[in-house]
């Protein structure tokens, strides 16, 4: 069984602009949860889709040199074939936190506001979807879009099994740096 340590993923939407734009490269730490590590507010995770997350237009193939540089990852043994229906996202709350945001107002955990510097300019807090208070049950991870606007994320799941929150066993990694284009590359 061939273990990966550093996947690839290209980013398909613009759920989390600015911070990663469509067409992106990302490589994705994946040895850090084999260590019982805990993914931790803030990060960017990729997770495996908890139940029809990822609308089918954004499960196709990458194409041209995206393709290109995920097959050379893939033959050197640094990637493992993509299915698609994985799920990149900003972890908001962790098991045991409440989080809430009120129309018009900011995101809290645990009574505390967060500071959101990576929030798309155009946003609110909220986008166009209020929830909570909720608390996070343990072993779950409350997770969030930088353009809450385009960001079907926890907020859209609030119905789904989960109650919008994903299950720390379906996080592959944590996001870690911008591969690819080379002109946007840097650390997460």
């Amino acid at each position: 069984m061939k273990t990966f340590l550093v996947q690839t993923f290209s980013i398909p939407s613009a759920s989390m602009q600015h911070t990663l734009e469509i067409g992106d490269v990302v490589l994705v730490d994946k040895l850090t949860p084999w260590f019982a590590a805990e993914p931790a507010r803030g990060e960017v995770v990729v997770f495996r889709d908890p139940g029809d997350w990822v609308p089918p237009e954004e499960t196709a193939r990458d194409s041209g040199a995206v393709k290109l540089f995920g097959e050379s990852l893939a033959f050197l043994g640094l990637r493992p074939p993509s299915n698609g229906r994985h799920v990149i996202k900003r972890v908001i709350a962790v098991g045991g936190d409440v989080v809430e945001c009120k129309s018009g107002g900011p995101v809290t955990v645990n009574g505390h506001a967060l500071d959101e510097p990576y929030l798309h300019p155009m946003n609110r807090p909220c986008g166009d979807k209020p929830f909570g208070p909720l608390t996070v049950p343990r072993g779950r991870i409350w997770v969030m879009g930088d353009h809450r606007e385009r960001s079907a994320d926890s907020r859209y799941h609030l119905g789904d099994e989960g109650q919008g929150t994903v299950s720390q066993e379906d996080v592959i990694g944590r996001a870690f740096v911008i591969a690819w284009p080379f002109g946007r590359w840097g650390r997460l």
